[in-house]
């Protein structure tokens, strides 16, 4: 996907996107939080096929939709996305898991692992993005985690384990 940023003074930012499809998408980030999404077929740029505006909020809740934070199809659960070396990866964590009810940084888990909890959904759907480390653990939540290959090897033994 090539993406195009230019700023826009007084407005704020503007993003052209070109997909795989040949389809392109500007989305306008203003200064306000608000978002304008247009959408363009194939190469004409006269006039946009659709447009939608978004306030910050809702345009947050898309990008977690998009982004696969609150929702995850099943058969992606174990999908991998390796940018060089570095992997983002979905854990479920289940109840027998030693992490469970232990926060993120009694787990010292950058320390121990070098992996980033990147976000959690817990099992009542709660959503913690860039979690701190007072974020205590439970089963059932799913976390997407980033790391390189062996940091991953390193988080899922701990998750498991716990810190020994």
């Amino acid at each position: 996907m090539n993406i195009r940023e230019t700023d826009l003074p007084g407005i704020g930012k503007k993003f052209q996107l070109s997909t795989r499809d040949g389809d392109q998408m500007i989305i306008i980030v203003h200064d306000d939080g608000r978002r304008e999404c247009y959408h363009f077929q194939g190469e004409d740029m006269d006039e946009a096929h659709s447009l939608i505006t978004l306030d910050d909020d809702e345009a947050r809740l898309v990008a977690a939709i998009i982004g696969g934070v609150t929702y995850k199809p099943t058969a992606v659960e174990t999908m991998e996305m390796a940018l060089d070396d570095l992997i983002i990866e979905w854990y479920r964590i289940e109840q027998e898991h030693k992490c469970v009810g232990k926060s993120i940084g009694e787990l010292n888990v950058r320390q121990n692992s070098g992996a980033t909890i990147l976000a959690i959904v817990g099992k009542n759907h709660a959503k913690y993005v860039n979690p701190g480390p007072d974020i205590v653990l439970q089963a059932e939540s799913m976390l997407v985690v980033a790391g390189e290959r062996g940091q991953q090897k390193l988080f899922k033994k701990m998750i498991k384990n716990g810190c020994e």
